[in-house]
């Protein structure tokens, strides 16, 4: 069955659909061109309602996967970078805070990033452990009544602008667990900004720990994996949909030049070869459009749904990669051209292959779901 959005899905896609447009887009190539973090960007979608929506009631309004999903590739047609910035502060920035922490320390923190002022982070990957979570060697040791926590960890999404870092840390000897670190905190240092090809509006730093303090246990002690587990695949799900916003917008551009290039005497849409691109950018666009929401509704209703997501997010990261690609080829030499967006869609889409599970571990992942 072909995906069908209800009246109030459509009504929050029409609603980023007109913030995207209105700004996003404008904007998307200069945050490219000299990088920045979006804040005034995400403060918007924060009083649309973005950051509130996956949360239940009072903090939030209790939608769901589908209604964000639609809401974050509308986000990504026009910025992928934007839409990755607001992804990390919807979920993983955000989650574990909203679900876990209390009393002063909740009021203090949740308010603020629930309408995008204060900024959220997830500390995960170090330079020896990516995608192999038990082989992380940041620790938290408890001294004296409270948890400091030592190690180094890269590629953190956000993290020069974050007032909050939730980090996984190792805590026994296959045992990981979930901590809030405030900016500030004495030992903390965000280092060196890695220079990235694409996504260079969502900034992404390495972080240090110095027996840093935390503010609190996120969840239970020993818990850290499962916690991570109850999310990856809402995560992967909405990775799914970064990918299909920015194979939408290529797709689209290679359509409109498709209509206006001439060549011969007449459009190059009227060639069999560019013909052909642009047939197989449709299929692999409706094919990505499917899985993605195949697997928002599954999450929607609750069923299992750990391989489906991976399925999604695996298929329409190299979907996208493709479509992106054969832009670029209808384009020819404005395709290579800055100019253009279909230069910058092709060096931001590789982030989707790497974001929620490169492709490789999702194989690995996918398999050992058909023989368990």
């Amino acid at each position: 069955m072909s995906f069908a959005p209800t009246d109030e899905q459509l009504a929050v896609r029409e609603t980023f659909r007109a913030f995207a447009k209105r700004s996003v887009a404008p904007v998307a190539a200069d945050l490219d061109e000299n990088p920045r973090f979006p804040h005034d960007l995400l403060r918007e979608a924060g009083e649309l309602g973005l950051f509130r929506m996956r949360y239940a009631p009072p903090d939030g309004l209790g939608m769901d996967v589908t209604s964000y999903t639609l809401a974050i590739e509308e986000i990504a047609y026009a910025s992928l970078a934007v839409a990755a910035s607001c992804t990390m502060q919807s979920l993983m920035g955000l989650t574990f805070v909203q679900r876990f922490a209390t009393g002063a320390l909740r009021e203090r923190l949740l308010p603020g990033a629930l309408r995008g002022d204060v900024i959220g982070t997830i500390c995960m990957t170090e330079p020896g452990a990516g995608s192999d979570l038990l082989g992380l060697t940041t620790r938290a040791e408890e001294v004296d009544g409270r948890w400091l926590i030592t190690g180094q960890k890269t590629w953190i999404t956000s993290a020069p602008m974050a007032d909050m870092f939730t980090v996984l840390a190792r805590t026994g000897e296959r045992e990981l667990s979930i901590f809030l670190v405030e900016k500030g905190a004495p030992g903390l240092v965000v280092g060196r900004a890695i220079d990235k090809s694409g996504v260079r509006a969502s900034p992404t730093s390495e972080v240090s720990f110095d027996a840093v303090p935390a503010s609190a246990v996120l969840g239970e002690i020993g818990a850290g994996l499962a916690h991570l587990r109850e999310v990856l695949a809402e995560i992967r799900v909405v990775t799914a949909a970064l990918a299909l916003g920015v194979a939408r917008a290529a797709f689209d551009e290679a359509v409109r030049y498709a209509g206006e290039r001439v060549q011969f005497g007449r459009p190059i849409a009227k060639f069999q070869a560019v013909q052909a691109h642009l047939a197989d950018m449709a299929v692999d666009v409706e094919a990505a459009r499917q899985m993605t929401y195949w697997a928002a509704a599954r999450s929607d209703a609750g069923l299992s749904n750990d391989d489906e997501a991976a399925m999604a997010k695996l298929f329409a990261s190299e979907a996208a990669l493709r479509v992106c690609d054969r832009a670029a080829r209808v384009l020819a030499s404005y395709g290579f051209a800055k100019e253009y967006p279909v230069e910058r869609l092709l060096r931001d889409v590789r982030f989707t292959l790497i974001g929620g599970g490169t492709s490789e571990i999702l194989r690995i992942n996918i398999a050992r779901g058909l023989t368990r």
